[in-house]
């Protein structure tokens, strides 16, 4: 079952195209940025954008700092919102579970393929976004001493070694930031027939979530919203690391996914289909 649904994932078209307009966002901005040769002053702006015109090797972060709050929960809240209640709406649930498929596996191998979507997503606006940077801005080899090296948030200088493997610990916090949300709305795609439905509840869930973290009353919930500690993964880019947020950003998601990943089963187990 998992196999087939890693097969409709490769295959789909629309699964491509929502990739690569989380790819077009960062692409955009590097041909802006070095046509312009301006960038926001240290500090202000986007996260990296004041440091990517002197080192493409950053760029990677600072397209992560673009697509995440906004583009990429949008591209997850649209494909997990589709699993269930696409199916439904396309009349295709009644004969899945014809077959000899349980229910619970066919949400496992939902969710398996959910976290291949996001994974699949992000890495390759990673790898994307890598090359735009290095063509666009060079490596930045000049400005700390050191062919491909890099300056981290703190000050430090970080080996190209160092930096990769930082990078692939943001992708991973990332990857599971948007599990968390994604089970969300996979949750809501058990209780619709309707996929524009179950994405425009999990957004609504998001836009709740981003405006309680700007309201000084709501600081009793901050810990447990759901985007709270989601960019926490800048600091992989701090030396040392701080480990703090993104611990308890693990954790949180962790709890989200267990939840409504449970919520999802012990509804679609019980659900009448009739499409």
């Amino acid at each position: 079952m998992i196999a087939v649904e890693l097969r409709k994932l490769v295959l789909r078209p629309r699964v491509w195209l929502s990739i690569l307009l989380l790819c077009a966002v960062p692409a955009l901005v590097a041909i802006l940025l070095s046509v312009s040769d301006l960038a926001p002053p240290p500090g202000q702006g986007g996260a990296f954008l004041s440091a990517v015109l002197d080192n493409g090797s950053l760029y990677p972060a600072a397209a992560l700092a673009m697509v995440l709050p906004v583009f990429l929960p949008l591209a997850v809240a649209v494909y997990a919102g589709d699993a269930i209640a696409g199916e439904a709406a396309t009349g295709t649930l009644r004969y899945l579970l014809v077959r000899p498929v349980g229910r619970p596996r066919l949400l496992s191998a939902k969710l398996v393929a959910l976290g291949v979507y996001i994974m699949l997503a992000v890495l390759v606006v990673v790898v994307s976004s890598l090359a735009i940077g290095v063509l666009l801005f060079g490596t930045g080899a000049e400005a700390v001493g050191q062919p491909g090296a890099v300056t981290s948030l703190s000050g430090a200088t970080l080996e190209p070694a160092e930096l990769a493997v930082r990078l692939l610990a943001a992708v991973g916090y990332i990857v599971v930031s948007m599990l968390g949300f994604g089970t969300i709305a996979l949750f809501f795609s058990t209780l619709s027939d309707s996929a524009l439905g179950a994405a425009l509840a999990s957004l609504a869930v998001l836009i709740a979530s981003s405006i309680l973290q700007t309201l000084d009353a709501a600081d009793p919930i901050k810990p447990y919203l759901p985007t709270n500690y989601w960019l926490s993964w800048i600091d992989f880019f701090r030396d040392p690391i701080l480990w703090h947020n993104i611990d308890r950003g693990l954790l949180l998601q962790a709890g989200y996914v267990i939840v409504f990943f449970g919520a999802s089963w012990a509804n679609f187990g019980t659900k009448d289909i009739t499409s």
